[in-house]
């Protein structure tokens, strides 16, 4: 009887995260994110970090839908330093029917997903800002390693618009030279 109550004890923590990922954004999505278009490589250009993510350089988010509908992502970068650690990260996204493609579970353990909103994409598809409801963390991506000042400025603007606080916002180095192309990454050299 005892573990039973344990068991139940430690799992409605866990429940209760779970109901409250399910639930509809409450900061505003882009509208009608055409999936196959978004697939692909992002470069991390600034971020409020997770917790893995401090310390990130070279930063590389990459997409891909497989044939049941999920999204095999692939987060790369190095730990500390253009010559740090790789580290990679394999996370799978589920995109939440009648949003538009732009609310995502993303579950890096199973059965935990969080919430994975596109907030924001250009219509060319090379900018792209990704959120929280939470408003605890946040991603401006872009196709190239780097944006101009005022491309920067622009999504920086609407990361505020959104309801965070800029001064936790960071940019994440970027420099592709051979020796710190992470595997797989576009430029990698192949072996």
């Amino acid at each position: 009887m005892m573990r039973k109550i344990l068991t139940t004890a430690c799992l409605l923590p866990a429940v209760a995260w779970l109901a409250g990922c399910s639930s509809a954004p409450t900061i505003p999505v882009a509208k009608d994110v055409d999936i196959d278009r978004f697939m692909g490589d992002w470069y991390v250009i600034a971020n409020i970090p997770t917790r893995f993510e401090v310390g990130a350089h070279n930063a590389i988010e990459s997409y891909k839908r497989d044939k049941d509908g999920s999204i095999a992502t692939t987060f790369t970068y190095r730990d500390g330093g253009f010559h740090g650690p790789e580290k990679v990260m394999r996370p799978r996204g589920f995109v939440r029917p009648d949003t538009g493609n732009a609310v995502w579970d993303m579950q890096f353990v199973w059965p935990i997903k969080a919430e994975y909103l596109v907030a924001y994409v250009d219509p060319a598809y090379s900018q792209t800002i990704i959120a929280r409801s939470a408003l605890d963390y946040v991603w401006i991506m872009a196709r190239t390693p780097t944006l101009t000042d005022d491309e920067f400025a622009q999504l920086e603007r609407r990361v505020h618009d959104l309801g965070y606080d800029l001064s936790k916002l960071q940019k994440v180095p970027q420099h592709w030279g051979a020796a710190a192309t992470p595997k797989g990454a576009p430029g990698a050299a192949t072996p």
